[in-house]
């Protein structure tokens, strides 16, 4: 199952990828589920059970720049890093043992599958692809066997990084820079675990201006996604709707000689296999 924020309301999606026709949830369940994004996932079980075998009717067709997030409004968003073992190394950094490098980007930066981003003044902005796991069921002291049993499913991200600021304090702190008015693009929808074939495998990369940045596959993740979801949930509880962006592979601006980083008119297209593509193109502070 496929599910979307159409215009701010919770849609289930059909049809061929580039021809997507969206059905309304709570015109379509005659009020059974409401028309909220976020707040599906406190509800999710119910929904995903009926939502897969409901009849569907009301079509529209989806117009893309009406998409947001299909988590718009999580309660907590937590960030792992050094998560592929040659970003960790272009990084200057360990491979991460035992534990995973567990970081915050604060929920006012989510934002939409595509449109505009400003870049802050003078900064150093970079890219980083990630797959994103959206909590669907309460995760406390799960075990990793049982950890994909409490994922919704998958979206693509976008883990924007100002290397400036994140650099700035001693120690350097990551989550102020992080989080930047819409420097967590997450999208273009939701995709349930059932669609893939292997949920831990899957192709993900990122491209400026038609230029690949970043390829790999999610199976090259140090900790994968049970292992994540049982490793944070030892720690907190995991709510329905919370947001992980697992971390991203290398080819980032910053292990680049020279470095680079986004410049005003640059078009960041972010994909991942089986899910969908986000693109955003990015402007200069007025």
């Amino acid at each position: 199952m496929h599910i979307a924020n159409l215009a701010g309301r919770l849609v289930v999606l059909t049809g061929d990828a580039g021809h997507e026709i969206a059905h309304d949830v709570e015109k379509n369940s005659s009020g059974q589920f409401g028309s909220s994004p976020q707040a599906i996932y406190d509800d999710w079980d119910a929904f995903h059970y009926v939502g897969c075998g409901r009849p569907l009717g009301q079509r529209t067709p989806v117009v893309l720049s009406e998409l947001g997030s299909p988590v718009p409004a999580p309660r907590q968003v937590l960030a792992i890093g050094l998560n592929y073992r040659e970003h960790a190394a272009e990084s200057g950094f360990a491979v991460p043992v035992g534990e995973p490098p567990v970081f915050t980007k604060f929920p006012s930066c989510i934002t939409g599958p595509g449109g505009k981003i400003t870049l802050p003044a003078d900064g150093h902005t970079d890219w980083e692809v990630e797959l994103v796991a959206v909590i669907g069921r309460r995760a406390e002291q799960v075990s990793k066997a049982d950890a994909l049993c409490h994922v919704a499913g998958y979206a693509v991200g976008q883990d924007l990084s100002e290397r400036i600021l994140q650099s700035a304090a001693v120690p350097p702190q990551f989550s102020l820079g992080k989080s930047l008015p819409g420097f967590g693009p997450i999208g273009p929808w939701l995709v349930t675990l059932d669609e893939f074939a292997d949920p831990n495998d899957l192709e993900l990369g990122c491209a400026i201006n038609g230029e690949q940045m970043q390829h790999a596959r999610t199976s090259d993740l140090i900790f994968s996604v049970p292992a994540l979801v049982a490793k944070l949930s030892a720690t907190l509880p995991l709510l329905p709707g919370d947001v992980i962006f697992t971390g991203t592979p290398s080819g980032v601006g910053l292990g680049r000689t020279p470095q680079r980083w986004l410049a005003p008119g640059d078009e960041l297209v972010s994909r991942i296999e089986g899910i969908g593509e986000l693109r955003h193109r990015f402007v200069a502070a007025s």
